[in-house]
Order: C-alpha cells, then structure tokens, then sequence
C-alpha cells in the first residue's frame, strides 16, 4: 500500500472546558441544593398560579350562569309583585314568598348583589341612564328615580349594569327663576 491510498486517521478535538449550563460531575452538591431550591419555588408559583386561574375559570363559568338565571329570577319577581294582593293565607301567595326567600337565599350564597336603590346617587360605572330624565320632588337632583331593569355585582364585579332613569331639578322652580316677573 502507498503513503497516498492510506487515510489519516482524523484528530480528535481537545476537551471543551465545563460551561455554565453544565455543571461539574464532581464537587457540586451546593449546586445542586440551590438549584433544587429554586425548583422547588417555581413549581410553588406554578401551583398557585393554576389554583388562581382555575378559581377564575369556576368564576366566570358561575356567573354567565347566574346571567342567564337572572331573567327567570325577575319573572319570578314579577310573578310574585302580581299576587301581592292576594290574602295573607293564600297558598300561592305563601308559597311565592317561599320561593323568593329561596331566590334571595340562593343569590347571596353566589356573592350576587342589587346595584340599584331608589334615591342613591347615580353612578354611571354601574347603571345606564335610560330614557328622559324626570322632575321629582321626592327625589334628590341627580338621584335614581325609577328603577327600569335591577344590575347586579358578582364578586365585586359587574354582573350586569342597572338601567335606570334619574332625577332631574324641577321645573317649575327653575323656570320661575328664568323669567323675571318685572318686564323694564
């Protein structure tokens, strides 16, 4: 065999020195406590964090279900306001009151409160103004008057706004202060 035919066997590259991503084999056990440590603590985050969004996710799944609730509730409501003159000791009567008390039993239980009541202040963060806004005397300026669709809180959310008409200054004090009853 000739020089030329025979192949050179190639070199081996030298060692690479350790890097940071690969720790030593030998000598490391603080290493490796330290890095247990911070496994430990990110999978602590992690079960929290999951436990957080799974309560979100339970949340959100009980309120659109209470949304769709809350329109067979205010039948029931008005269902109730109907026989309201009934006598005391009639069965419907006393077995919608039953129910109703069940109803506001159950809406507490869920974190679901009214937002609206006759005389509040306003607030259009949590109610629509609907409608004209009407004179009244038994009623403060900018104050809900009427009541036109109850909204409700969800865990200090909103789980629907209220629509509401609000109070307006009367009219007739105003527009005597308007025209001056001296003409020059």
């Amino acid at each position: 065999m000739s020089d030329e035919t025979r192949e050179t066997p190639p070199e081996e590259p030298p060692p690479s020195p350790p890097t940071e991503a690969t720790p030593p084999l030998v000598g490391g056990s603080e290493d490796w406590s330290t890095r247990y440590k911070y496994l430990l603590a990110d999978f602590e985050n992690f079960r929290r964090r999951t436990e957080r969004e799974r309560e979100s996710i339970t949340r959100q799944a009980r309120g659109a279900l209470i949304r769709e609730l809350l329109p067979i509730f205010e039948a029931f409501r008005a269902a109730r306001a109907a026989v309201a003159g009934l006598p005391s000791a009639d069965p419907v009567r006393h077995g919608l009151e039953l129910l109703d008390r069940e109803w506001t039993t159950f809406l507490k239980h869920e974190g679901v409160e009214p937002i609206a009541t006759v005389g509040q202040p306003f607030r259009p963060e949590e109610e629509e103004a609907v409608g004209d806004a009407v004179p009244s005397d038994s009623v403060p300026a900018g104050a809900v008057a009427e009541i036109v669709q109850q909204g409700y809180r969800f865990f200090g959310g909103i789980l629907r706004p209220a629509k509401v008409i609000v109070a307006r200054a009367s009219t007739e004090g105003t527009a005597e202060l308007a025209t001056p009853e001296t003409a020059p």
